[in-house]
């Protein structure tokens, strides 16, 4: 098993205490505030101590000398995504939550120095907050070729039409701009239609046309925004990468971006399991304690086995991203987006059952827990997406000769 750095180890120790010490405790009031405000008073407030102890942008293993954070690599922050996935608003006191670590990422690796220097360094410090503008209402957007949103070049500019949906945090007071997917030429081979870019949202054209409920709910702080875009002129400077460039650059952001959410959900799934077992240890049904029951016993240790497969094949991708890249782990990036999701939804549907009536209110956190893991099912690519991808690549990678020898002369005819 691949060990990490003392100074790793440290830092994870470091986020492991604060978790423990400042935003656990401070959980109950981050919920009476978040009912409130865009960015609680406390999750400011903790967001400014992270900072003055170093303990920023977790996530960005290729920051520059003069950019703030760790460095962590990503197998590194494996351990520390743990942590911050035992409560869905823990990444960002770190500066460590979607989707600005991806968009930073994107950023870091694409951006100009002028799109470094004007989007991406106030990301870096927390002092604004950004999106990701790629699904559409009216298309499958699982497939990049559906999309409709124009990016066309007029002058020193380009013109945006179209919209866009769930555009995570899009109309939060914070966020200044998104990252935009759009059709820039559509008679270009199809890897070669779709470009990037970056629009400030500010700019005259952007309508916020309405926050999409998910499950019948729309948080404030975890908003999913549709935008309507009409003929928004940004310059042609913000433009990132080529054009036609967009969907190999798209899918850049989107392999650490998976990581991310399932190292989160692994956090998320431990207090689940923890809190199964205390459920079961303190009630009683007919007589007799709930952990008695072998239901209870399969539930949970059916939790315990999905979980560490899980957490094992995490580690492996993360490890993988490190050595050989985003691109040559594309097969086990996909496997980790089902497997990961799927074991989440299972674990959570099953504290649901164990909590009884509490399991489907918000007096325990299955329910909400539940909502998000079937949600990652579909996002970044549903699981029927990659499930393709998966045989796709195994397929070119089996070597098929001399299997004959294995069947029988009745199969081989």
């Amino acid at each position: 098993m691949q060990t990490i750095s003392n100074e790793a180890r440290a830092v994870q120790d470091a986020v492991e205490q604060f978790f423990a010490e400042r935003i656990l405790p401070n959980h109950h009031l981050w919920l009476e505030q978040s009912g409130i405000h865009e960015e609680p008073e406390i999750e400011s407030q903790l967001r400014h101590e992270a900072r003055e102890l170093g303990l920023w942008n977790l996530a960005l293993p290729r920051l520059a000398d003069d950019e703030p954070g760790t460095r962590l690599t990503n197998y590194e922050f494996t351990g520390v995504a743990e942590i911050l996935g035992r409560l869905p608003w823990a990444s960002r006191v770190f500066n460590s939550h979607a989707p600005d670590t991806p968009n930073m990422e994107l950023l870091q690796l694409f951006g100009t120095p002028m799109q470094k220097t004007t989007f991406l360094k106030p990301l870096l410090e927390g002092d604004c907050g950004s999106c990701f503008s790629m699904t559409e209402p009216e298309v499958a957007s699982s497939d990049p070729n559906n999309l409709q949103t124009r990016i066309e070049r007029d002058g020193d500019d380009y013109v945006i039409n179209g919209r866009k949906w769930f555009s995570s945090n899009g109309s939060l007071e914070k966020t200044r701009f998104s990252i935009l997917v759009g059709v820039s030429d559509p008679e270009a081979p199809k890897s070669q239609r779709q470009s990037l870019i970056i629009v400030p949202l500010d700019t005259p054209g952007v309508h916020v046309e309405r926050d999409v409920p998910v499950f019948g709910s729309v948080h404030k702080t975890n908003v999913h925004t549709q935008f309507q875009f009409t003929n928004v002129r940004v310059p042609a400077d913000n433009l990132i990468g080529e054009e036609g460039a967009g969907f190999a650059i798209g899918q850049a952001r989107l392999g650490p971006a998976r990581l991310h959410h399932c190292m989160r959900a692994i956090g998320e799934c431990e207090v689940l399991i923890s809190l199964m077992i205390q459920r079961a240890q303190s009630r009683e049904t007919f007589g007799n304690r709930v952990d008695t029951y072998s239901s209870t016993k399969e539930a949970i240790a059916r939790s315990r086995i999905e979980l560490d497969q899980a957490r094992l094949m995490v580690k492996h991708v993360a490890r993988l991203l490190d050595t050989v890249g985003n691109k040559d782990a594309r097969k086990e990036i996909s496997m980790i987006k089902v497997s990961t999701f799927l074991a989440y939804q299972n674990i959570a549907d099953r504290a649901i059952q164990l909590f009884g009536a509490a399991g489907i209110t918000s007096d325990s956190p299955a329910a909400a827990a539940l909502v998000r893991a079937r949600g990652l099912r579909i996002a970044d690519g549903p699981d029927e997406v990659h499930l393709q991808t998966i045989y796709r690549l195994e397929s070119q990678e089996q070597d098929l000769t001399n299997l004959h020898y294995y069947l029988g002369p009745e199969i081989l005819g």
